[in-house]
């Protein structure tokens, strides 16, 4: 990393400022340069590169969340049907990323796409008879719609084989399971692509970006604007910075900075750090026999984030074999944080929430608690559900990114868990942050469209409009209702980014 970036000191004065070196900033601040290249922005990283946190590869599962694998996405209703209207927004969301990639490979901002999304199929995988029968009309649904055309659904055994061999292997032949596949899919390293961004961002455009650059406080000021107090960590140096529009994107971090702002929609949000752990191999041999990221249902009482999943992964060229997630804890809210982070978070406006989601959840206090206890054999005993004859050895432990599970204040219960992506902005639209996890990173350019919807609908609207339409060529449209723009949108961005389906 060169010197400059470590030693150059901030300007006292930025129209906008981010916090957080992610996926989100990065994709914030690509969009707004292309919006305005004269805007003063600057990001500010706590560690030492972009994407170390939540965006990094081993910290997430990489898969480009489209609703075709993840069961949670359709639920099925009480009288029997199955409910897809979220499995369509999710895929709308991945969508509207693609056209973005595509767009930043096109103008030659980034390069070489197959660094950071390659084509891998999405499975769905059930077992029994009435898992299979829920699968069977989920398919049905999901076929009825423009952007699942092409899912395949089988129960046959010889096909499955040749599906997923690995999982297949040593099967009894009388076991019932069912399978949907989405040739469509992709696995995702969201930390390559936000250091394309941020390359992009430091050589070929004016934002400045500051590592090892840490936001401390975010306080109101009298005339709208908002005062930062930033901490150079190697020189131990603090300094005061003043803008007009601030955006937190700082992972688990968001929430104590968002609660420093003072804002009203901040109030009640509280936080339940949770952190991960993969088993993760990179036996060649394993990996020629699972090509496919395959999901399966929640067990009951688990959260939806804890579906178990085997996937193919790609990092760095390198291919392995990742199974989870295991859920662990620990009380800091970044894997590079600090254990008074929960204890430091608590405070009266949020109590009553935390402990309201608390006790109406115990269930998924006891399954974190069961998780956290769990020795490497009885992981391995969950891994053999899928993989008959894992081995020990083939497998290895692998800590994955830590996660900040969102309490929301609640009239009825005191607090809820909320498991999606949250968007919170002020009344003024001054300032903005993002919370929660899943589909998060696979949704970060659809989060940040809502953030600039909420913050600059004028310039939005007006100005910004026909460069906005350039990016994204589907914006303000459904895809869902519009098949042949759903056909062009996804051949233009199969070609740009070099996917293989």
């Amino acid at each position: 990393m060169s010197q400059s970036l470590i030693s150059r000191t901030p300007k006292p004065k930025y129209d906008v400022v981010l916090i957080g070196g992610g996926i989100m900033s990065a994709t914030l601040a690509t969009l707004l340069h292309e919006f305005d290249p004269n805007l003063e922005i600057a990001i500010f990283e706590r560690l030492g590169r972009f994407a170390k946190e939540s965006t990094a590869a081993w910290n997430n599962a990489g898969t480009g969340h489209s609703a075709f694998c993840e069961l949670n996405y359709t639920p099925e209703k009480e009288d029997g049907s199955i409910d897809i209207s979220k499995a369509e927004s999710i895929a709308e969301q991945f969508e509207i990323s693609k056209q973005f990639w595509s767009y930043l490979v096109n103008k030659g901002y980034i390069k070489d796409p197959k660094d950071f999304i390659n084509s891998c199929p999405h499975m769905s995988l059930v077992f029994g008879e009435k898992d299979a029968e829920y699968l069977r009309k989920r398919h049905e649904k999901l076929s009825e719609s423009v952007l699942f055309q092409g899912m395949e659904f089988s129960t046959d055994h010889e096909k499955l084989k040749e599906w997923i061999p690995l999982v297949m292997s040593k099967r009894n032949g009388s076991e019932v399971l069912a399978a949907t596949k989405m040739d469509l899919g992709t696995d995702v390293n969201f930390g390559t692509l936000t250091r394309k961004m941020g390359r992009h961002l430091l050589e070929d455009s004016n934002v400045e970006v500051f590592l090892y650059h840490e936001v401390k406080d975010v306080d109101p000021r009298n005339d709208g604007k908002w005062e930062m107090k930033v901490k150079d960590r190697i020189h131990s140096h603090k300094q005061e910075v003043v803008a007009d529009f601030v955006f937190i994107g700082a992972g688990g971090y968001a929430l104590p900075l968002l609660d420093s702002s003072d804002i009203k929609e901040s109030e009640g949000y509280g936080g339940f750090p949770v952190s991960g752990q993969w088993l993760v191999s990179h036996n060649q041999e394993l990996v020629k026999k699972h090509q496919a990221k395959v999901y399966t249902q929640a067990t009951v009482d688990a959260p939806p984030m804890s579906v178990p999943h085997l996937d193919l992964r790609i990092i760095d060229g390198e291919k392995a074999l990742l199974f989870g997630p295991f859920a662990g804890f620990s009380t800091k809210f970044l894997k590079e944080g600090s254990y008074l982070d929960l204890p430091e978070s608590v405070n009266t406006k949020n109590l009553r929430s935390l402990f309201g989601a608390w006790w109406h959840n115990i269930p998924l206090t006891k399954y974190l608690i069961q998780q956290v206890a769990m020795t490497k054999a009885q992981r391995m005993q969950h891994l053999r559900e899928f993989i008959k004859d894992a081995k020990e050895e083939d497998w290895e432990l692998k800590v994955a990114g830590q996660r900040v599970q969102i309490i929301k204040k609640d009239e009825k219960e005191g607090g809820k868990l909320e498991f999606g992506t949250e968007v919170v902005v002020n009344k003024a639209g001054t300032i903005a942050s993002l919370l929660g996890a899943s589909p998060g990173a696979s949704t970060a350019v659809y989060a940040m469209l809502q953030v600039l919807e909420k913050c600059f609908p004028e310039k939005l609207e007006g100005e910004w409009k026909e460069k906005l339409l350039e990016m994204i060529p589907s914006y303000g449209q459904k895809l869902a209702e519009h098949p042949e723009l759903t056909e062009k949108v996804r051949s233009y961005s199969k070609e740009k980014l070099e996917l293989e389906y």
